[in-house]
């Protein structure tokens, strides 16, 4: 379980950069099927430059609620959005996350920032005794692959070079398959949850993520590939410094894997079976 909503760190802090950068010049992304973002009038960008300057994340997903109602057609919602969830996620807010996420999905479907946090969110507060987890499952499970055919078609911004956009898909890319195995850890697919969170440690070995190793290692656990488990366990180690919560997790994962690991059968004694996700 995720201790914080540490969604999406420095690098989408930049994105998030990116985006605003270009919807304050009003300019359309290159190459974007989303529309000219452009004003139409001067009244238009006037109170879209009042809402964009609103300072907390409930204060810019309010101002763009009221921009939205008095221009229902403008293109600018979706950044006034996107603003309000860059705010949101400054404030480790997961369920303004989540509802600014779902404004922008409103206004496009295909936008792969929300789609990855939509899954993000929701596959950390998953829980297999929710009364409506087929129906989470499900929608974890659109947001996550909707996002990944998006970045494989899309250009994420046009006012970054190709590298960054490159570390940009890939950083998307891998929460996405972080969030798509997270579910699965949790709803008892192991060998689903391994493959996935492989994926998703393979894609940011730039940016290491400690919270998609420790999930690896506990579904390595779970397999009883003690081995594989340990070696994932100790990358989280190294990574977990920062989060006085998931290092407690990583340490007591580790000291329990070395225990199983020595034991000639490999029998978990009771009690120790399987590791809290």
């Amino acid at each position: 379980m995720r201790m914080d909503a540490r969604i999406c760190g420095l690098l989408l802090a930049c994105l998030f950069s990116a985006i605003a950068r270009q919807a304050w010049g009003q300019a359309s992304p290159r190459g974007s099927s989303r529309g000219t973002a452009a004003a139409v009038s001067r009244q238009e960008r006037d109170d879209y430059r009042a809402a964009l300057a609103s300072g907390s994340g409930d204060a810019l997903d309010k101002s763009a609620g009221e921009f939205a109602t008095k221009y229902p057609e403008s293109s600018l919602r979706r950044y006034l959005y996107l603003r309000a969830l860059r705010q949101y996620q400054a404030e480790n807010d997961p369920a303004g996350i989540l509802s600014a996420a779902r404004e922008v999905l409103a206004v496009d479907s295909a936008d792969p920032v929300a789609l990855v946090l939509t899954a993000t969110v929701l596959s950390d507060r998953f829980s297999p005794a929710d009364p409506d987890r087929e129906q989470r499952i499900a929608e974890i499970r659109a947001d996550a692959e909707s996002a990944i055919r998006s970045l494989e078609h899309g250009v994420i911004s046009s006012s970054t070079a190709p590298q960054q956009s490159a570390l940009y898909r890939s950083t998307l890319e891998a929460m996405a398959y972080s969030a798509l195995g997270t579910v699965k850890l949790k709803n008892g697919d192991d060998a689903g949850a391994e493959k996935d969170l492989k994926t998703a440690a393979n894609m940011t070995k730039a940016r290491p993520d400690p919270f998609v190793w420790y999930h690896l290692a506990l579904a390595q656990d779970h397999r009883r590939n003690f081995s594989s488990a340990i070696k994932s366990v100790e990358q989280a180690m190294q990574l977990a410094s920062g989060n006085p919560q998931l290092q407690h997790l990583v340490e007591r994962e580790h000291d329990r894997l070395l225990h199983l690991a020595g034991r000639k059968h490999g029998s978990p004694e009771p009690g120790s079976a399987r590791p809290p996700e």
